[in-house]
């Protein structure tokens, strides 16, 4: 028997696996970076809360709320933290491996705000 019981790290999902179930409307897109990272580029329709909102035990925007969620950040390290967070909170997460400069590097759509073309930071 271990020494601790925690639950295993949610396994992740390629950005083409998480692009598509969030095209079809199978899971929603949770961006964890801050506001100065989503703001310069983001993966059209993500939500945006910040690892920091998520470790407080702030409650979903109500976009993430009823559908798995699928937790993005820059690298895939803040991410994966959020989704074992989000996990332990009862919430259907997983972490996007390679985070969004695995995203911007599959050619996959980035935009600001605005609608314009993004840059991951």
């Amino acid at each position: 028997m271990p020494l601790f019981s925690r639950n295993p790290a949610p396994a992740g999902l390629t950005v083409t696996e998480a692009h598509e179930r969030v095209r079809t409307g199978q899971a929603v897109l949770l961006d964890v970076r801050e506001a100065d990272e989503y703001g310069a580029g983001h993966a059209p329709g993500a939500v945006w809360q910040t690892l920091a909102a998520v470790a407080a035990g702030t409650p979903l925007p109500e976009a993430a709320r009823g559908l798995p969620v699928l937790a993005v950040c820059r690298s895939g390290n803040r991410s994966r933290k959020a989704a074992e967070l989000l996990s332990a909170r009862g919430v259907h997460a997983r972490n996007v491996t390679g985070g969004m400069r695995a995203w911007a590097a599959a050619g996959l759509p980035v935009r600001t705000g605005t609608g314009h073309d993004g840059q991951v930071i």
